[in-house]
């Protein structure tokens, strides 16, 4: 018969593009509806490799990206919240939470897939419940996904027709090091394994790939599928680069272990042995691997492979940990402090804008203990004058004005997805406290210059104002301590420790003005000393000022 190539290169195009936009969309829809849990769950489940493994399973049998989860992981490394043992567990366990993906790929939905879109757009389109709408949305890009198959297999179905194919197919047979290639550079152009492996699947349905022949190209896959950690880790720490390292080699090995072991037949005995005597008895099924379809078959052994492979590799994650340590040494330049740089942002989140709303937090409460520290800082040097606390000053203020900028744009890209109300309020509280805990690092510049001018003019403040200062300084302190923690953790008790103090700041602030005019129209005090205690009086008030408006935030009251 006449096969057009066009017909089948425009179907196979157009169902792997509704594949993929089907994928993607579910994937999203499930983060978002995950949100902050796939972050703390990642946070609190890595303690050990094991555990990082059924954590890695976990997370991305949820979200149903294994792409999705490395990348948040090398996220996380970068941002020096997982060590590089921890994010090799979990990398491992996303391997193995990928393979749900062919599983439901395996079961012939594709009938259901029309009905399964209906009903995602109609929850998608009429639900005013955000979450609901997500749920809709996931919905509506499985059927999606599942369409796009059917457009695929109809497509390639007379590929098997195909000489060129055929031969290409036959060599496979001659030499599988073919088809491991094959479907490394697939999953590299398409940059998704699930949609290589589905599209496997379809292909070995129809007849144009045995599954003898599919397997090697299975093995492809899953290499090609490391080079989106391999991306995303370009320009991160070195941290993060050895754990996209980690994954490279650790699909590598197992590909040169496992491929030997089934051309000799030793591996497909496994998988048979697993599934009739195993996988059949635990999931209470009557299916033996004879009575599994093709498409169920390359799903099983895609499962096995990765679970036999973290199995051999489990025990040795140190090892994998040192291998990658010496191929990435350390960078002098990594070694030294940068306080200037942000720590816990990154730009991978933002597909999560959950998580990467979570992440700006923590980078705001960082910047706010910077700016504690730039207060506890001008205080010091303004009893001292020690050279080095000058020093200090600059580093601090200029890391200040940096981490604001940063963090504002950060956020404002995680804005431009839809975002919950939830995440709507913790945007705007982000965006509002940055700007007074920046004016924060403003006022402690201020106070840093007056202790100058003190210090070139001979000042000496009389023992009176000394106290008064001291009073106030000890207040500020504490009031710029609980508007962190009010901050940090939502703690109304803070909240109103702020707002007490802040009233009796404002008192302090009338009361010790109105006291140092007595003083200075005594003559105990000059106007050289008087401008300077006015002035830093006035700062230390402003200070409280900004911490009330932070609480004020957080309260929603502002």
């Amino acid at each position: 018969m006449d096969i057009s190539l066009q017909d089948v290169l425009f179907s196979f195009l157009g169902g792997l593009g509704l594949f993929l936009f089907g994928l993607r969309f579910m994937s999203d829809a499930l983060q978002t509806v995950a949100g902050d849990k796939m972050r703390m769950i990642l946070d609190h489940g890595t303690k050990s490799p094991i555990r990082g493994v059924f954590t890695g399973t976990i997370v991305t049998g949820l979200i149903q990206s294994s792409s999705a989860t490395t990348v948040l992981t090398v996220g996380l490394v970068n941002a020096k919240l997982l060590t590089l043992r921890q994010a090799i567990g979990v990398i491992m366990g996303a391997n193995i939470g990928t393979t749900i993906t062919a599983y439901l790929i395996g079961f012939n939905l594709k009938d259901y897939a029309l009905p399964i879109i209906a009903a995602g757009a109609l929850i998608l389109l009429f639900s005013k419940n955000k979450k609901a709408q997500m749920v809709g949305q996931a919905i509506f890009g499985f059927g999606t996904l599942f369409f796009g198959l059917t457009i695929m297999g109809n497509g390639m179905e007379p590929l098997k027709d195909l000489p060129y194919f055929t031969r290409l197919m036959t060599s496979i047979d001659n030499n599988s090091l073919i088809g491991v290639i094959i479907g490394t550079i697939f999953t590299f152009i398409v940059q998704s394994s699930s949609a290589t492996i589905g599209v496997l699947q379809e292909l070995a349905l129809q007849g144009a790939v045995t599954y003898h022949q599919a397997v090697p190209i299975l093995f492809g896959d899953n290499i090609g599928t490391t080079v989106t950690a391999l991306l995303a880790a370009l320009g991160t720490s070195v941290a993060a680069r050895r754990a996209a390292l980690t994954h490279f080699i650790f699909n590598l090995i197992g590909t040169l272990i496992f491929l030997p072991l089934f051309l000799l037949g030793i591996f497909e005995k496994v998988i048979i042995f697993v599934t009739n005597f195993i996988f059949a008895p635990i999931s209470g099924s009557a299916l033996t691997w004879g009575t599994l379809n093709v498409k169920l078959q390359i799903a099983q052994t895609h499962a096995l492979f990765n679970i036999c492979n973290t199995i051999i590799h489990l025990p040795l994650v140190a090892l994998l940990a040192l291998i990658v340590t010496k191929l990435i040494p350390d960078r002098v330049e990594e070694q030294e402090v940068k306080e200037y740089r942000t720590q816990f942002i990154d730009k991978r989140f933002l597909n999560n804008p959950s998580v990467a709303l979570s992440q700006a937090v923590r980078e705001t409460l960082r910047m706010g203990e910077l700016a504690k520290l730039a207060f506890i800082n001008a205080i010091e040097y303004f009893d001292t004058h020690k050279e080095e606390l000058y020093r200090r000053s600059i580093i601090l203020e200029d890391t200040l004005d940096i981490l604001e900028r940063e963090i504002t744009d950060y956020v404002v890209l995680a804005s431009e997805k839809r975002l919950s109300k939830q995440n709507s309020k913790r945007a705007y509280i982000i965006l509002q406290s940055l700007n007074d805990i920046e004016r924060i690092g403003d006022h402690c510049e201020n106070i840093i210059e007056q202790a100058e001018y003190v210090h070139e003019n001979s000042i000496v403040f009389s023992e009176e104002a000394r106290d008064e200062l001291s009073a106030i300084i000890k207040l500020t302190g504490e009031t710029l301590e609980a508007a962190l923690k009010a901050l940090g953790n939502n703690d109304t008790e803070a909240a109103r420790q702020v707002y007490h103090n802040e009233k009796i700041i404002d008192s302090m602030h009338v009361e010790y003005r109105r006291s140092h005019i007595k003083r200075l129209n005594e003559g105990i005090c000059t106007g050289s000393n008087g401008a300077a205690f006015l002035d830093v009086l006035s700062n230390l008030e402003r200070i409280s000022d900004h911490c009330l408006n932070i609480v004020g935030y957080v309260l929603g009251e502002r």
